[in-house]
């Protein structure tokens, strides 16, 4: 028995999470690169891989139960009594500072143990310290996709005022796939009414999915309906 519980303890499972359609797909090395991280980190610290989960296009902002991978992650945990999620980074798990001490005091409260792999004991260790260092490290990395957003902005709205003209940005939902937005909209309007992962859920099943095979998440979905 004992030995059981020690495998279980030393086995985890790797979590990676891309933010944009962009950055998805076998021709991107995001996904790559945040595996090959983990995998190190659990060789080094005498961690098995048991299972991968990935969430891709969903953003840092998004909460843990809006993330589809992430979900199937916990409901693989609650069976086979692993306890261990490695994730690359700590802003690769979220980038929002409330989406990520809130998810991890979740997982901490079902003792569960988030580590990251360039970090390991940003999520382990309580002391004041280590709380203030994770806070601030989360607030930076929060800033710093603000910034982005920000700069990315101002070149565009420069480029508007020089040319006079309208600058293209990424095309909304609606734009891309008219039928797909029409049809999120009917299913929201749907009694009893459908949740953001329900719908999401008849989306995939009508052949609508991300680039990369997979359902979209609630967020994705909840622009949908604003679109």
């Amino acid at each position: 028995m004992q030995d059981r519980e020690k495998r279980q303890r030393k086995s985890a499972i790797g979590y990676t999470r891309t933010s944009s359609a962009a950055n998805v797909g076998e021709d991107k090395d995001s996904v790559a690169r945040q595996r090959k991280a983990i995998q190190a980190y659990a060789n080094r610290a005498g961690f098995k891989i048991v299972a991968w989960f990935d969430d891709p296009a969903v953003t840092g902002a998004d909460a843990i139960d809006a993330r589809p991978g992430f979900l199937q992650a916990l409901e693989m945990i609650a069976g086979n009594g692993v306890r261990t999620i490695i994730v690359e980074t700590a802003n690769r798990f979220a980038r929002d500072l409330i989406v990520q001490e809130t998810g991890w005091k979740r997982l901490q409260a079902e003792g569960i143990a988030l580590v990251a792999a360039d970090a390991p004991d940003s999520f382990i260790d309580e002391t004041p310290t280590a709380v203030l260092i994770r806070q601030i490290l989360g607030a930076v990395a929060q800033f710093d996709k603000a910034m982005t957003v920000a700069k990315l902005r101002g070149a565009r709205e420069r480029k508007r005022r020089k040319t006079g003209g309208k600058v293209e940005g990424r095309k909304s939902y609606f734009e891309r796939k008219p039928e797909m937005v029409e049809l999120a909209r009917e299913l929201s309007q749907k009694t009893p009414r459908l949740s953001l992962r329900e719908i999401s859920a008849v989306l995939a099943d009508r052949g609508f999915k991300t680039p990369s095979g997979a359902s979209y998440s609630a967020s994705a979905v909840k622009s949908m309906l604003g679109a």
